[in-house]
């Protein structure tokens, strides 16, 4: 049980070696670690049998006692998974495998001699990396949110506490007033993460000033951008950051309970919350008089469906209450009538994570980084197009250029790059002309786009526009409440016209008329989902209008796409009348004899599915 500020002291003096290791560069040390991520990304690349290959590797070598096995968070690098780091060094060896744990096990953990072929390659040049340290991706970034990920053991609140966790509600509770907390806030320029950019500091005062009994403070880790996983590694990797922030966030505005609301499709998340929790009230970190305060508090989960509109604000507080997750006007706004009508501070994981160290570094440490109007650095997942996929943070002002071209590496294959979507389905599509635009919410703005929780999507010269767009309206349709009319048969309408041009059946009056109803729906529609819905639509016209009037006046998809626009012919000079195509059609369009002359598609018959040109061996048949 942890009582005091001595309490704490103490645990960290115990646990702090092993942290040290972590930042100890010489190899001679006799002591060894090996951080393996056990995040979503590298267990789904089978992380979890290796740390098992592994520990039974150490323990046969007898090396149990003197090498130790961590399992960690997300490192960020997630198209390298599984990712071993060993300590002291910082050696990022990726991509390994069971069948690697024996060389691992005699040649690094017996002799102490790296193991170069499980290195980190750099692209350009095609160099060894050995430290984590000198890797290019690490290294230009600013870790705030992130600061924990890869470096603790997430299901230790020991390690948590090793590297500073809970110092900062201590002193809190013991040294400072809810309106010092706030005022800290307020001056740090800290914005919300979760989308809307509003400032924390206004978003506490109010719910602090809201009179009441009862109050509430809820985390929103109900993350539904395709290709966002930002919120989901953070709790992965450092969950007690955010159950720190939460306590301390309830007793800046008065309230003495808080929920995560968090999707059930992250399991790990959901088991290292849930571990947290548990261990937080093991140590009287929540519960009742905290640090022997007279201020008490206590967190609770609540799994959500993974219904894209319950991240908004309210329909996410009527989903947590066991109601149907739809949206209500604002005003008045959670701050006032929130979880079951009582005032509530509803911030995003992300927005959480940030507060232990703006409370403890101070304010001037955190506007120090960004611009002038968005502070501090931003968490982006990469995905997409982009030869390092992955988890990065920036200083708020960063430009696309630099994190698509320089941290993520750039676009695969020698590839054009095209667009980059940003704030996910609610965000837009943002051509090769503004990659010099900072990352920020006002900049993002002017050019038709949105910060969002952090998804950038990279798309490159084989994707098609149209197609883009349709897919995005498509998820917003599938994802609308249905509370609102706008919303709910505007983007049906909307999507009707982009099936029809990209069917090759669109007329140019369709073209007008989906940006007539695009903006009809972002005016009219209730909530965020139906307000912003239409931005993918409108910065594709916007940005890309040659490649909608090529599908409605042509006939075409430049980008070789949309199935219904192209014809798929068989190169007869590469054909070997194999005869494998005219297996795989099952609408018989294909004719030939088996060894005999090249065969040729009926174009009548062809139902341009591709699986012709999928099987054939010489890549004979193309579409075009």
């Amino acid at each position: 049980m942890i009582n005091s500020l001595k309490d704490l002291r103490k645990i960290r003096k115990e646990r702090l070696p092993d942290l040290e290791l972590r930042q100890y560069q010489d190899m001679k040390s006799q002591r060894l670690q090996i951080m393996v991520c056990a995040g979503t990304g590298c267990s789904s690349s089978g992380s979890k049998p290796l740390i098992d290959h592994l520990e039974k590797a150490l323990a046969g070598s007898k090396l149990d006692t003197r090498v130790k096995v961590v399992k960690t968070g997300c490192f960020g690098f997630c198209k390298l998974g599984p990712i071993l780091v060993a300590h002291p060094g910082s050696i990022f060896y990726c991509n390994v495998s069971h069948r690697d744990i024996p060389e691992l096990v005699e040649q690094h953990f017996i002799k102490g001699k790296i193991v170069e072929r499980l290195l980190y390659e750099e692209p350009d040049t095609g160099e060894k990396k050995r430290s984590l340290q000198d890797i290019h991706f690490f290294n230009s970034q600013k870790r705030v949110a992130l600061r924990h990920c890869g470096f603790i053991n997430p299901g230790d609140v020991r390690e948590y506490i090793a590297a500073g966790g809970y110092f900062t509600l201590e002193n809190c509770l013991s040294g400072k007033s809810p309106d010092d907390i706030i005022d800290t806030i307020k001056k740090s320029g800290l914005r919300g993460r979760g989308g809307g950019g509003f400032p924390m500091g206004l978003k506490w005062e109010a719910a602090r000033s809201s009179e009441g009994p009862e109050k509430y403070v809820v985390c929103n880790a109900d993350e539904g951008d395709p290709g966002a996983f930002m919120d989901r590694s953070i709790l992965e990797g450092d969950p007690h950051s955010v159950l720190e922030a939460m306590t301390i966030a309830g007793y800046a505005i008065g309230a003495r309970e808080g929920y995560i609301y968090v999707r059930a499709e992250y399991p790990i998340a959901v088991d290292r919350l849930e571990n947290a929790i548990a261990q937080a009230r093991e140590y009287g970190l929540l519960g009742d008089k905290i640090f022997n305060s007279g201020f008490g508090f206590d967190i609770d989960l609540r799994l959500g469906a993974g219904a894209f509109v319950c991240g908004e604000e309210t329909a996410l507080l009527k989903s947590a209450a066991g109601m149907r997750g739809e949206p209500r006007p604002r005003p008045p706004y959670p701050a006032q009538c929130g979880l079951w009508g009582k005032p509530t501070l509803l911030n995003n994981v992300e927005t959480f994570a940030n507060i232990p160290e703006i409370l403890s570094r101070g304010p001037a440490w955190f506007n120090s980084m960004g611009t002038e109007k968005s502070k501090g650095t931003k968490v982006f997942s990469l995905a997409g197009k982009i030869v390092n996929t992955g988890l990065i943070e920036v200083p708020m002002g960063t430009s696309l250029r630099q994190i698509i071209f320089d941290i993520g590496g750039g676009i695969p294959g020698g590839k054009k790059f095209k667009a980059v979507q940003t704030g996910g389905p609610s965000g837009g599509c943002i051509p090769e002309q503004y990659l010099d635009t900072p990352v920020d919410y006002e900049s993002l703005k002017t050019i038709g786009s949105m910060m969002g929780s952090g998804g950038l999507i990279v798309m490159d010269e084989n994707d098609c526009m149209v197609d883009i767009a349709k897919f995005y309206l498509q998820f917003s349709q599938d994802e609308s409440c249905g509370k609102c009319t706008p919303c709910r048969v505007g983007t049906k309408r909307m999507l009707e016209i982009l099936e029809r041009i990209t069917e090759g059946k669109g007329q140019m009056e369709d073209l007008y008329e989906l940006e007539d109803l695009s903006r009809e729906v972002m005016d009219a529609s209730l909530c965020g989902l139906g307000q912003t819905a239409p931005n993918p639509v409108l910065s594709t016209i916007k940005y890309f209008r040659n490649e909608y009037e090529a599908h409605i006046n042509d006939k075409e998809c430049p980008a070789g796409v949309c199935r219904n626009l192209l014809d798929y012919t068989v190169d007869q000079d590469k054909c070997i009348s194999c005869g494998l195509c005219a297996r795989a059609c099952v609408a018989e369009a294909i004719i030939g004899e088996k060894k005999g002359r090249p065969y040729f598609i009926d174009r009548q018959k062809c139902l341009k599915c591709g699986a012709c040109e999928a099987k054939c061996p010489k890549a004979a048949i193309y579409a075009h």
